[in-house]
């Protein structure tokens, strides 16, 4: 996943356009143009299905426009606020429909590495791995996602939650620990 990291010019311009489109939806356009394609393949590699990453990424549009008169600028891209919402639409979806995510066994054998015994059949390793993420508290979950599931930087990471990069490490590292004590237990 590419983070949002941009020059001040860069952030400049687009908060430009962010107060344009306070001030007239109309002028939402160049956010748009900008962030739809990043967005659209952030929701698509996350849920693999292309008619709902698609019906995702207008909700989050949706949502952009009806709250950007909400919008703060933290010295962040837009981009952020943007992959938060797009985020909390994507767990509101799969809380509501119940979606089992699929769980890849190289991200599976990167987590839990040192916690897997290799003669163990691949299949069974992913059915504890699914069992532990299912046991694990959200805010670990979410933390373990954003982190290996979507590969977003720790700086993007804190970006998203509203934290500093550093209190991201500590979280994240604390969130595999504890999945790796859950995992142990099953």
């Amino acid at each position: 996943m590419q983070t949002f990291i941009f020059s001040s010019a860069q952030l400049n311009v687009e908060y430009q356009w962010v107060l344009e489109a306070q001030l007239n939806p109309q002028k939402f356009e160049p956010i748009y143009k900008k962030y739809y394609t990043k967005i659209h393949t952030y929701i698509n590699r996350k849920i693999q299905n292309k008619e709902l990453a698609d019906d995702i990424t207008s909700q989050v549009f949706i949502q952009a426009i009806q709250r950007i008169q909400s919008y703060e600028d933290k010295g962040y891209s837009f981009g952020s606020w943007l992959m938060r919402i797009a985020h909390n639409t994507m767990c509101q979806e799969f809380r509501e429909v119940k979606r089992s995510k699929v769980i890849d066994f190289e991200i599976s054998q990167l987590i839990l590495t040192d916690s897997m015994d290799e003669s163990s059949e691949k299949e069974e390793r992913i059915r504890i791995l699914e069992l532990a993420l299912k046991k694990m508290k959200k805010k670990h979950l979410e933390i373990i996602e954003l982190r290996y599931f979507d590969n977003l930087a720790f700086r993007a990471i804190g970006e998203q939650l509203g934290i500093s990069e550093n209190s991201a490490k500590v979280r994240c590292f604390r969130a595999l620990d504890r999945l790796k004590e859950v995992y142990k237990m099953i």
